[in-house]
């Protein structure tokens, strides 16, 4: 049941969904792989709506270079894990939920661990490797996929249902090289909250979601396109023959 406190601290968005809304929100758990440019902004707005654990996962430290879009890493965090300082401001921003944090590599070794019973997988990710390693995990378990992505003033978003869905190997079949690219805040913070808003959507039982579309955002003509993406047949982690 929710406390006097959180229904006051809710009180605007349970008149979109009311206290039934809520209370799923509160029983939800959420794993995000990532506390960086995406995790912050994901994270901050899935705690202040009241979703009742969050799981995080990141091996890095804060670095100055950071400090222009992870919203949730301060001047005086550098040095610190990211995992360690998100969860602090995470719990400091709504005592009222359950912030796990763990400061390690997702690998194959420990990601089935790490996603465990959660209701949604958040890719907050810059690596596609590790991407697809989270794609192959929602497959095997049927937990969807909230992939975001981001370079510069460009991003892109999608939900993944496996079974149901195509999956992000469909869509990118191929990882892009690895770099250190570019990006502006804004850019983080915006992907950020439309996954953080899918989150919330498909907590609550929505139907409208990103699934079987991948939205693409142009910042510098202030553009938002989403377009129709496919299972493929031959997918190595969704296709005919595949075992599950």
């Amino acid at each position: 049941m929710l406390l006097e406190r959180e229904r006051e601290r809710y009180a605007r968005q349970m008149l979109l969904f009311g206290e039934e809304g809520q209370e799923r929100l509160k029983k939800a758990k959420v794993f995000i792989a990532g506390a960086g440019g995406l995790g912050c902004p994901i994270a901050l707005y899935l705690a202040v709506a009241g979703i009742g654990e969050i799981l995080l996962a990141d091996r890095d430290t804060v670095d100055r270079t950071n400090l222009n879009r992870q919203v949730l890493h301060w001047e005086r965090d550098i040095g610190e894990l990211k995992a360690r300082s998100a969860e602090a401001k995470l719990r400091e921003v709504n005592p009222d939920i359950r912030v796990n944090a763990f400061a390690t590599t997702i690998n194959e070794a420990n990601v089935r661990d790490l996603v465990g019973d959660a209701d949604l997988i958040v890719d907050a990710l810059d690596n596609f490797p590790t991407r697809y390693l989270l794609n192959r995990e929602a497959l095997r378990s049927g937990i969807p996929l909230l992939h975001g992505g981001i370079r510069g003033f460009d991003g892109q978003v999608t939900t993944i249902i496996p079974g149901r869905t195509a999956c992000l190997e469909c869509i990118f079949p191929e990882a892009p090289p690895a770099e250190v690219f570019p990006v502006i805040g804004t850019t983080a913070g915006i992907i950020g909250v439309i996954q953080a808003n899918e989150a919330v959507k498909y907590l609550l039982g929505r139907k409208d979601l990103l699934s079987n579309r991948l939205l693409l955002w142009d910042g510098l003509t202030t553009t938002l396109e989403t377009y129709a993406v496919e299972r493929r047949p031959e997918c190595p982690a969704c296709g005919e023959g595949v075992r599950s």
